[in-house]
């Protein structure tokens, strides 16, 4: 009898106990979507919401904080929101390059090469936002061993239009952006492991036991994102994703698509989380009919096949779920040339035959049968320069005249009308700052993309040439240049573009080379004068040291 009794009280302390997480809820969704290149995209979301809470006011960071209890919002990352009154947060690790051509829209649309952060802090006379932005980003840098401590003035811009808030805006205080990317930056098992830690279940149970390092670092794509969003009818949220794109063809011997969870993670999941309110597995279905996917259950809804995995579903944890196609010998890939998925290509390149000058091309091509009005965003650090003069529109290859209307400068930003394809432009050039650093300069402008065209936009940049001591130890390998930006605007009542069946698409980053010093001249000299001190010491050293002596050659 006293057996039982410890077995039921230890159960009743295993057991979770929804009361204790009152005002919080968790809940977990994996998607995964067969593409049609054969490629497998999936999807982690992880949300944590702290029902009815508030951002700190910035006004009261000289005040002492009221007390914050978490049971399933993560301690670390919560103290850090509150220390710096951060109102909306975004940090992507991405490595890689999205195709959106044949990949479509990601479901997480920060899908950038390399890291990027921005934040929304509120105006405060106790502390300013740059000390705040400086403050997060080495908190953020430690929490996620990542080089976030790099994103400084450098590489630190305001482009408001281009990332707006995705939450409520609050009224105790006006808020600024901070935007900041490292395009250089890798993405590895030190980021994936502090990530884990960030959930109530950690990888031990739920959707996250999936997360095998060696398999999802194998993947064409990967990157993982930390999303924070206050809403004021809901409270503030944490959503943390995880994405990767697997190759089933490339690993199967028999290069077929089939995939099943045990060949994408080598995992399984054994149980679900227990403090999940909702678990869930869904399977975007392809158009075509000719698939097997086992298990049957649940019902087709909508062409998604759903699996509840939380602890409070009757449905069991199903071993390894699998898709198939039973007719197919082997996978054959679609010939080109193929129909982008998405409704907006883009392309971007840098050319030229010299190392101080050359030609930045972006070609945007409409796909879609309406006109799209799209908002175009270039980040360039100091070490290119943008010359507006030398700008060239084509379209269809045809270059179209342009007719420079009214233009004025307010605080060194140069406006400038440019007719019914490109209008609303916008540069900020680099500025020197108090360190003599260069902060980065920014291009923004609306293009205007009439139905199936390709718009096509050049311009002239000028090459930094750096001091000696600022160039990395690699530096025959370059410089890595940030993508642009396209994101949809929002229509007027009087604009008849589409805009609603796209997403903020990111250009793949460029490698520049830049003018570099011939660092060969250190490397020639210093092997000639040890050539020369080991020629004359060793043959004065063997004159020294050598004995001479009478030798007898008898016959």
């Amino acid at each position: 009898m006293r057996r039982a009794s410890v077995w039921i009280f230890l159960a009743s302390l295993c057991a979770p106990s929804f009361a204790l997480y009152r005002g919080e809820n968790y809940r977990e969704d994996l998607r995964i979507q067969p593409l049609r290149d054969g490629r497998v995209s999936t999807t982690f979301s992880f949300v944590t919401v702290l029902e009815s809470a508030v951002p700190r006011n910035p006004k009261a960071l000289g005040q002492l904080d009221e007390s914050q209890h978490y049971a399933l919002f993560p301690l670390t990352l919560g103290q850090i929101l509150r220390e710096y009154a951060i109102t909306e947060l975004h940090l992507t690790l991405n490595a890689g390059r999205w195709n959106y051509d044949n990949w479509g829209h990601p479901h997480e649309a920060g899908v950038g090469t390399g890291a990027e952060l921005w934040a929304w802090m509120g105006a405060s006379e106790v502390t300013t936002v740059d000390e705040r932005w400086s403050g997060l980003r080495n908190a953020l840098s430690g929490l996620f061993c990542a080089s976030l401590g790099s994103l400084d003035s450098r590489r630190t811009l305001s482009p408001t239009v281009a990332f707006p808030l995705s939450g409520s805006t609050p009224t105790f205080a006006p808020h600024e952006l901070r935007h900041a990317s490292l395009p250089s930056e890798n993405v590895c098992t030190e980021n994936l492991t502090p990530f884990l830690k960030l959930l109530p279940c950690k990888s031990y149970a739920g959707l996250a036991s999936l997360l095998n390092p060696q398999k999802v670092f194998d993947a064409d794509w990967h990157g993982m994102g930390i999303h924070v969003i206050w809403k004021e009818d809901t409270g503030v949220e944490l959503k943390l994703t995880l994405q990767a794109v697997f190759n089933p063809v490339r690993t199967s011997a028999g290069k077929r698509r089939d995939w099943n969870l045990q060949l994408l993670f080598d995992r399984s999941i054994e149980r679900s989380c227990p403090v999940a309110s909702s678990s869930s597995i869904t399977v975007i279905l392809p158009e075509h009919k000719d698939y097997q996917i086992i298990p049957e259950y649940p019902a087709h809804v909508d062409g998604l096949a759903i699996y509840d995995l939380s602890s409070s579903s009757n449905f069991t944890i199903p071993s390894n779920i699998a898709m198939s196609w039973p007719s197919e010998h082997s996978f054959q890939y679609p010939l080109p040339p193929l129909i982008p998925v998405t409704p907006l290509s883009v392309k971007r390149t840098i050319h030229g035959t010299t190392q101080t000058r050359g030609v930045l091309s972006v070609s945007v091509t409409n796909n879609s049968p309406q006109e799209i009005l799209a908002g175009y965003l270039e980040m360039m650090p100091a070490l290119l320069t943008l010359w507006m003069h030398t700008m060239k529109v084509e379209i269809n290859s045809q270059i179209r005249s342009m007719t420079y209307g009214h233009k004025k400068i307010v605080f060194a930003n140069y406006i400038v009308y440019l007719g019914d394809l490109l209008s609303g432009l916008k540069y900020h050039p680099p500025s020197p700052q108090s360190n003599d650093r260069l902060s980065p300069s920014m291009l923004q402008a609306v293009l205007t993309i009439p139905p199936k065209t390709t718009l096509k936009i050049s311009m002239e940049v000028n090459k930094a040439f750096l001091k000696y001591t600022e160039h990395p130890p690699d530096a025959m390998r370059g410089w890595d240049l940030p993508g642009a930006v396209f994101f949809p605007l929002p229509q007027s009542s009087h604009n008849t573009s589409s805009n609603d069946d796209w997403e903020r698409i990111y250009t793949p980053t460029l490698l520049v080379d830049l003018p570099t010093p011939d660092f060969s001249m250190p490397y020639n000299v210093i092997i000639l004068s040890c050539t020369l001190v080991t020629l004359i010491f060793g043959s004065i050293f063997n004159l020294l040291t050598r004995k001479w002596v009478v030798v007898e050659i008898q016959e």
